[in-house]
């Protein structure tokens, strides 16, 4: 039972961090309509970045400020370089990201190396939770996610760029014509999703190892939550990442861990198979 619990832990943990990267990835393709294959990479990026931070400064605590902002400016440059060329050309986004995934885990490899790496936490010790000693990082890992989470959603209902940016996604050609600047949206959109993924490397970094494959694992599982939360609706996407991450959690606490995966697989095909358009369908606007 302790197992069960601690697994059931370490998924919703996991799946606050997944939510973080998921939404960067539905903003992208809810408003750029653009299927990011290398959404995973921004994640690795961002897991390679704060080693990097750690190795420069010795401060780990100032990857989560300097990441985001690294990974913000990085993103600007491809949606500038890669994204708004063939906007509007869904098959040639998925060439084109698929590109970007290679690009940026060759780069990584030449300059990080292809060995993987453990980060010691920069908080250690225990608390006793459930009967359990349960890390304290990974609390924090948890408050971290759902602050920038709630700050997310806070930037995007209660700013004026966020009322830009639900505009543009629901009626793009009426917003141009309101004066709003579209193309700039789109860039900060898709430089927002860059950090938001590089934010979620920093803060699983210490959980998990940092690798240039790193966010190969991570893609499947992000696009299973904006496929079952539902295309387009951001709240749901976090439920969703939150609900798959538990029930792979205690999954891998009787089974295998790629049986758990598997039993992800179908839990999402269940779903699809019931709602088409997942379980909470609509898009946020």
């Amino acid at each position: 039972m302790d197992v069960v619990i601690a697994l059931g832990m370490n998924g919703i943990v996991w799946g606050l961090i997944i939510a973080l990267i998921a939404l960067g990835l539905s903003i992208i393709f809810g408003l750029l309509d653009i299927i990011n294959i290398a959404h995973g990479d921004f994640f690795m990026v961002g897991t390679v970045l704060a080693w990097f931070v750690l190795q420069t400064t010795g401060n780990y605590w100032l990857a989560f400020f300097i990441v985001p902002i690294i990974g913000f400016g990085i993103g600007a440059l491809i949606e500038y370089s890669v994204i708004q060329p063939i906007k509007n050309a869904a098959a040639l986004s998925i060439v084109a990201t698929f590109g970007l995934s290679i690009i940026l885990q060759e780069s990584v490899r030449a300059t990080y190396g292809a060995a993987p790496t453990r980060l010691v936490p920069p908080i250690t010790g225990t608390i006793p939770m459930f009967g359990l000693e349960y890390e304290i990082y990974r609390l924090f890992a948890a408050a971290v996610s759902i602050f920038a989470i709630a700050l997310f959603f806070g930037f995007l209902h209660r700013t004026k760029f966020g009322t830009w940016m639900r505009a543009v996604r629901f009626d793009p050609e009426m917003a141009t014509a309101m004066g709003i600047p579209a193309r700039k949206i789109y860039m900060v959109t898709f430089a927002i999703g860059f950090a938001m993924a590089a934010l979620g490397g920093v803060v699983a970094a210490p959980i998990t190892t940092v690798d240039f494959q790193g966010g190969v694992d991570i893609l499947p599982f992000c696009f299973m939550a904006v496929i079952i939360g539902g295309l387009g609706n951001l709240e749901g996407t976090v439920a969703a990442a939150v609900m798959l991450a538990f029930f792979e959690g205690v999954m891998a606490s009787f089974f295998d861990p790629t049986i758990a995966r598997i039993g992800s697989l179908c839990l999402m095909s269940i779903v699809l198979l019931i709602r088409p358009h997942g379980i909470f369908a609509g898009a946020t606007r």
